[in-house]
């Protein structure tokens, strides 16, 4: 997510609502940009200097709410690009979180687990002062999971000299034992499958979503869950990729088969009546959805024009440059943004939350229940601001969200 995309397109949905100048400044820049240098103990008996970030975007909705990712290649402008990004997407799925993002420049890999939950401890002991269950709520990003999640519940209770049960909202994606949500672990698959069902009922882009050929960019936690839920609604998933490449089957793929093969072997390779292809050939197929959810930056001006794919359903991050949204939509293919439709690991987050604050316990039925409620109604408006702007998908989720929190600043 680059910091200069995500202003752009912000301003370009501020131009369609008139936004005064004043309103859009307030949205282009951040509330506290948070900068730490902190010495955390090593194994081997010495003390190194790590330095780590937490950018506050917008806080008119609710409390701050955003990632803290472990990356040896972290900066400031990554950060706040994100952290806008959050803003906007908790705004375009309507829940009362602000924006924010954090992380430490740091390799994991390098670390044993004991340093990294030193790391973990010295860092949160830094911004512990902006932090907390109203203020600002964390969650896992890259390099970082449910057990780190819990080490800061623990460090947090200690200097807030409070119960552990007493503070458990001030992170999401924390384990079950430590008030986690059931649902969590599916719930960025499960939110773009919601949004895939609306927006076919709703645009008639395919008849259905039974035997619709589907090409899925990635194998990792979004594309494997998205694989096997959708492989559920009987379609025909014809491609599915790791980092190294992908397997092909015009006649469909197992998906199962292949996930287990992935697991046992760690590779997508010698799988049977399958054709290994590559990354980039199969964003290119004939199919009716493609579904790119590895990288970023995937779909460029280079290969726009070659996709066949009537819907693009971006559970990736960024997966499609500026460039390429106005090759896609001059040839009438309907972009599902991520901004929308990834959406559902930030609203299962604040279900979490919201559990966590009123001491309760859903079940995994009630999460999936309101979690599609909340994914349907996003599509909806998104794609009737569509048609009512003349706008694309992407711009008409952000003039979804900024309508929204130009509302606070009136």
């Amino acid at each position: 997510m680059e910091l200069k995309n995500a202003k752009i397109t912000i301003t370009e949905a501020a131009k369609k609502l008139n936004l005064s100048s004043e309103k859009l400044y307030i949205l282009l820049n951040t509330e506290r940009e948070l900068k730490v240098n902190f010495p955390v103990k090593l194994d081997n008996g010495t003390q190194k200097i790590f330095t780590g970030y937490r950018i506050q975007h917008n806080s008119l909705l609710g409390p701050y709410k955003g990632g803290i990712r472990y990356h040896p290649e972290i900066n400031l402008n990554e950060v706040t690009a994100l952290s806008i990004w959050m803003t906007i997407k908790t705004a375009t799925i309507d829940i009362p979180f602000g924006g924010a993002k954090g992380g430490v420049i740091c390799n994991p890999k390098e670390l044993s687990e004991q340093e990294l939950e030193n790391l973990t401890r010295a860092f949160i002991r830094k911004i512990s002062p902006i932090i907390g269950p109203q203020k600002d709520v964390p969650a896992p990003d890259v390099y970082t999971n449910s057990k780190i999640m819990d080490i800061i519940v623990d460090e947090y209770s200690k200097i807030e000299n409070l119960p552990v049960e007493k503070v458990r909202a001030v992170v999401t994606g924390k384990s079950m034992e430590s008030g986690g949500s059931l649902g969590r672990d599916t719930a960025t698959a499960r939110g773009g499958q919601f949004v895939l069902k609306k927006a076919i009922e709703q645009t008639k882009k395919i008849p259905t979503l039974e035997n619709a050929t589907i090409a899925i960019q990635g194998i990792g936690n979004a594309g494997q869950n998205f694989a096997k839920l959708i492989s559920k609604d009987n379609t025909k998933i014809i491609a599915i990729s790791d980092s190294k490449g992908a397997v092909y089957s015009p006649d469909g793929l197992n998906i199962n088969e292949i996930i287990e093969h992935k697991k046992q072997t760690g590779s997508l390779a010698n799988i049977p009546n399958t054709t290994v292809i590559t990354n980039e050939q199969l964003l290119e197929l004939d199919c009716d959805i493609l579904v790119p959810a590895a990288l970023a930056n995937q779909i460029t001006e280079t290969n726009a024009d070659k996709i066949k794919a009537k819907i693009i359903l971006e559970l990736a991050n960024g997966p499609t440059t500026p460039e390429a949204d106005k090759i896609l939509e001059e040839k009438n293919k309907l972009i599902l943004p991520d901004i929308l439709t990834n959406a559902g690991g930030v609203t299962v987050s604040y279900y979490e939350w919201y559990q966590n604050i009123n001491q309760e316990k859903w079940t995994a039925e009630e999460v999936d229940e309101k979690l599609k409620e909340k994914m349907q109604k996003a599509t909806q408006e998104i794609l009737d601001k569509k048609e009512q702007y003349q706008t694309s998908t992407r711009i008409a989720a952000y003039i979804n969200a900024i309508e929204r929190l130009s509302k606070k600043l009136s």
